[in-house]
């Protein structure tokens, strides 16, 4: 890996607009599980299937239902920004760094002090009542007893992006911009196996595209450099300069 880590540092210290396109595999060494690993919530067993209980038609049908996982799996507070999060918080101090595209809900590159990220799936830490709008943070969600519900009694609902609702425009829309516009895009920890999300990266056009994945993905073959490790192990290795 030496080779690759040095090659990447190279293109690090040559450039000052890199883009790093990222998923669940940059938050799974803070304790988060992904989706569709071995370990993954997909693999596990519930009364129903995750990709059932994360879509609109259930959380409507069966809020209660949605909740119960929603708490369990997806409201982590223990989770801390790993080596990839801070580092990337660090290249964008630097000026090398122009945006953090992620796919996450977990709030982790803020906490790591990264400012422009564009969540493309949006935030478990944002939650709305469906009546009035009024906004409800992450401990309220998290202590709250059956259904979320807001003083007005409408069912909180948390701003994430659930199967069967459509993408932010105005965050595709600055997604799109950052990629079209990057000399150096960095996908790092994704299958890119989600769409639309995954498809933001055709808007690249420029010089080098890096993979950091361990598993391999559609854009292994595009890649410059490719580099089949953990993330945070990668990024642990770049000296920003």
């Amino acid at each position: 890996m030496e080779k690759e880590i040095a090659r990447l540092q190279e293109l690090i210290d040559q450039y000052d607009n890199i883009v790093f396109f990222g998923g669940a595999g940059v938050s799974t060494e803070s304790g988060i599980p992904d989706f569709r690993s071995q370990d993954g919530l997909y693999n596990q067993k519930y009364d129903y299937p995750p990709e059932t209980i994360l879509s609109h038609t259930f959380f409507m049908r069966h809020p209660d239902e949605f909740y119960k996982f929603y708490q369990d799996k997806m409201l982590c507070d223990t989770a801390k920004p790993n080596a990839a999060h801070l580092k990337l918080a660090e290249l964008e101090q630097a000026g090398k760094l122009k945006a953090v595209i992620t796919q996450n809900i977990d709030n982790l590159h803020q906490m790591a002090g990264s400012k422009n990220v564009l969540e493309l799936h949006g935030s478990v830490y944002r939650n709305y009542c469906m009546k009035c709008g009024r906004f409800h943070d992450f401990h309220y969600m998290k202590n709250a007893k059956g259904v979320p519900r807001c003083e007005c009694g409408g069912i909180i609902k948390p701003d994430v992006v659930l199967y069967e609702e459509g993408l932010d425009n105005d965050t595709i829309n600055a997604s799109v911009r950052a990629i079209a516009n990057a000399q150096v895009l960095i996908i790092g920890g994704t299958s890119l196996a989600v769409y639309p999300a995954a498809g933001l990266i055709d808007y690249f056009r420029g010089d080098h595209l890096v993979v950091i994945n361990k598993s391999s993905t559609p854009r292994d073959g595009y890649a410059d450099l490719l580099i089949k490790e953990p993330i945070g192990k990668v990024f642990s290795q770049i000296i920003v300069r």
